[in-house]
């Protein structure tokens, strides 16, 4: 199963990376192999997090207090938000497609 990010996910992803990189050297770095990892594990695994809806699930981070969020379609595996856990919670709720 293929996995797509929207782009606002894209631009969260780009934003969190820039801030540890600004907080420290090479932590940027460390935050997208600990995403990258959440994402192998998310598609290993799609059904393994609890679910919010139907298709919808949130996968954290294990060193970062971000979520994934993610739908279950058809054919892939879409990322609606990479959500810092203690900031504006549920803000990517108008991104669900279903």
């Amino acid at each position: 199963m293929q996995i797509r990010l929207l782009e606002i996910a894209q631009q969260e992803l780009d934003e969190a990376v820039t801030y540890y990189n600004s907080e420290q050297a090479g932590l940027g770095a460390d935050f997208l192999v600990e995403f990258l990892n959440s994402l192998e594990r998310i598609k290993a695994y799609p059904q393994a997090w609890k679910p919010f809806t139907k298709n919808t699930r949130r996968s954290q981070l294990r060193r970062f207090p971000y979520g994934i969020v993610y739908q279950l379609l058809e054919n892939e595996i879409l990322i609606v938000a990479i959500s810092h856990l203690h900031r504006e919670p549920g803000h990517w709720q108008d991104r669900l497609t279903m």
